[in-house]
């Protein structure tokens, strides 16, 4: 299963976070389309998610600003501001197949 999420800022990265460490390992692929210096942490160090009342989350995952490069996903989880949702729809519709579903606010 691809799982795509859209905006990794706090909400996305949560999200990519549990669905990393929760899904079965190897039969799931989580990905982030990200922009600017959140893309380039990703690509960096991957993603971190810290918690005072667990162990903190590590995830390496595929990251990029162009949506052909992740190709078609099973879920496409939409995690970006309000504002930003006309721009990141032409994004959203290039990582879908007939059979994705995609989580929108």
């Amino acid at each position: 299963m691809k799982i795509c999420i859209v905006g990794a800022g706090a909400v996305g990265g949560v999200f990519a976070a549990w669905l990393g460490h929760r899904l079965p390992t190897g039969e799931v692929e989580v990905s982030a389309l990200a922009r600017g210096a959140t893309l380039q942490a990703l690509q960096r160090d991957g993603l971190r998610l810290a918690s005072a009342d667990a162990p903190a989350l590590e995830l390496r995952l595929r990251a990029s600003d162009d949506p052909a490069a992740l190709g078609p996903q099973d879920l496409v989880i939409v995690a970006v501001k309000g504002p930003a949702l006309a721009q990141v729809a032409p994004a959203v519709g290039a990582l879908c197949a007939p059979h994705t579903t995609v989580l929108w606010p």
